[in-house]
């Protein structure tokens, strides 16, 4: 008997259905990873088993069996009686799933007051030992801390203290690494493998990233539009995929599709002499806090090529968001200079150098048509009338392949990958010579994110664009970047071409980071 048996599952939210015939089994012991895009229903799934789905979702029919026993039927309070006793859950965001008013000691000793697993001292102990058990230094000191006072990766290793406190058989996982480093990545879900391997839970993988589920798990279930497209063994469905969308989604993974480098040479013609598009030099930035200045920058130097993509690559507080906001302005260095070849202050700078944030749901106003966001640029530098800049709209939509019916639509009404397209249209508008991508596409589905990377590559190789492209995902910076700089605690570790830094990295801290990107075991 299976530990975990869904047959025939079906969730509709508003009457809108959203989950249909999902049928899927985990094994004791084993980890199965449930992949696919935004909308495709494996939240919905996974919290149908847990039985926390939202006010205005329904069960609509099929059974979730636990160990035999038919769950789909229980009302909330019975269900509370498994939940962290059998099934233990790990959310996704660290930063909003834990109570901000109470202790992280007391969050993980109120499961186990629920379940009266002991007196005030025995459970007290027990939340030590767990926090312990999860890697945290220090257990003693962190349970009397609030969560703002740990890093995303400690808070994450609480949420996993919580879920494994009771022992369940079973822990769904969801999303539970999408916002961390690829670093503090590797070592929560090695310890979700070290619990596997102690207690022989196992694991619901809920995720995005197809790399992180063929480097982890032992089944994958692939789903499309609420439905299950494919099912097998991982090395079967990796090595030879029967659904079209399975096969999609690995071309798409930037960890398990292998380009060639992308190579100086060839984006700059090395007959012409040309100033460097982006000169940083001796930057540094320092923020006080208490009586201490913290340097959170410390001598930053490196050069960017007309029409090429150089990355600023490292995990949080590294310094490279913080660089990125000196070199568009934003924020005044305290020493150093950056000089950008053709831009002049104030205004021409900013039509010289434009910047893509990172995420595309923010960075848009609520209350724009499309239409009326790509056109701001040129309102604001007073280029065109109004029927050169409707034309010039048109243009950009067209550039970046969104049809022109989105543009009397809000942001609401778009997809994310469409929102970073009018982001990026919107860059355009104005013609400028170098563009600043802030984690473009780490908020974006795998498939997405490759149009999107695709759509910049176009972008360059037609209008000669240099991009300053940040992130902590050397997957997406293998693919896009032809050079790269390191950065670690507000330094340089290591500057070169992307082939050379990935295939002869030359600082520990690099191979560290490279060590981290999940690679497939067929």
């Amino acid at each position: 008997m299976s530990l975990l048996e869904v047959r025939d599952l079906a969730v509709s939210y508003d009457a809108r259905r959203a989950v249909e015939g999902i049928s899927l089994t985990v094994e004791p012991g084993e980890m199965v990873a449930v992949v696919g895009e935004s909308g495709s229903g494996k939240t919905t799934t996974a919290h149908a088993i847990i039985g926390l789905l939202p006010p205005n979702a329904t069960l609509d029919g099929g059974q979730i069996l636990l160990g035999g026993t038919d769950l789909a039927t229980w009302s909330d309070r019975r269900m509370e009686s498994i939940r962290g006793a059998q099934i233990g859950l790990i959310p996704q965001d660290p930063s909003n799933s834990l109570n901000p008013v109470k202790t992280v000691g007391a969050q993980i000793g109120e499961v186990l007051r629920i379940h009266k697993r002991g007196d005030r001292r025995t459970i007290s102990r027990r939340v030590v030992d767990l926090l312990t058990r999860v890697g945290l230094p220090d257990p003693e000191t962190r349970a009397r801390q609030y969560p703002h006072e740990l890093s995303g990766g400690m808070r994450q290793r609480v949420l996993i203290a919580i879920a494994i406190a009771l022992e369940p058989r079973l822990i769904i996982a969801d999303e539970p690494t999408s916002a961390l480093d690829v670093t503090v990545q590797r070592r929560i879900l090695d310890l979700i493998d070290d619990l596997r391997a102690e207690f022989g839970t196992a694991v619901l993988l809920v995720t995005h990233d197809l790399g992180i589920a063929a480097n982890r798990s032992d089944r994958l279930v692939v789903m499309k539009d609420g439905r299950i497209e494919e099912q097998g063994p991982s090395s079967q469905v990796l090595s030879a995929p029967q659904a079209a969308y399975t096969g999609q989604l690995l071309r798409d993974a930037p960890a398990l599709s292998v380009r060639e480098f992308r190579a100086v040479d060839e984006a700059v013609d090395e007959t012409v002499t040309q100033e460097p598009a982006i000169v940083v030099r001796d930057l540094v930035k320092e923020f006080r806090v208490g009586r201490r200045p913290f340097r959170a920058v410390d001598g930053v130097s490196f050069d960017v090529r007309p029409g090429t993509t150089h990355a600023l690559v490292g995990e949080s507080g590294s310094g490279k968001t913080t660089t990125a906001r000196m070199v568009v302005r934003f924020a005044e260095p305290t020493s150093g200079t950056v000089t950008i070849a053709g831009a002049g202050t104030g205004r021409d700078f900013r039509r010289h150098v434009q910047l893509v944030y990172q995420n595309p749901y923010g960075s848009l106003d609520p209350r724009q048509s499309v239409a009326a966001i790509v056109a701001e640029p040129l309102r604001n530098f007073r280029l065109g009338d109004r029927a050169a800049r409707r034309t010039r709209v048109r243009d950009l939509m067209e550039r970046v392949a969104l049809p022109e019916s989105l543009l009397e639509r809000g942001p609401r009404e778009l997809s994310g990958g469409q929102r970073q397209r009018v982001a990026i249209a919107r860059a355009l508008a104005v013609d400028p010579a170098v563009v600043v991508l802030d984690e473009a596409v780490s908020a974006l589905d795998v498939t997405v994110q490759a149009q999107i990377l695709d759509l910049l590559e176009e972008l360059q190789r037609d209008l000669g664009l240099t991009y300053l492209f940040i992130s902590h995902d050397l997957a997406v910076v293998r693919q896009i970047s032809h050079t790269v700089s390191v950065m670690n605690k507000g330094r340089i570790v290591e500057f070169g071409t992307t082939q050379r830094v990935f295939t002869d990295p030359r600082h520990d801290y690099t191979r560290e980071l490279l060590a981290a990107i999940p690679e497939p075991v067929l």
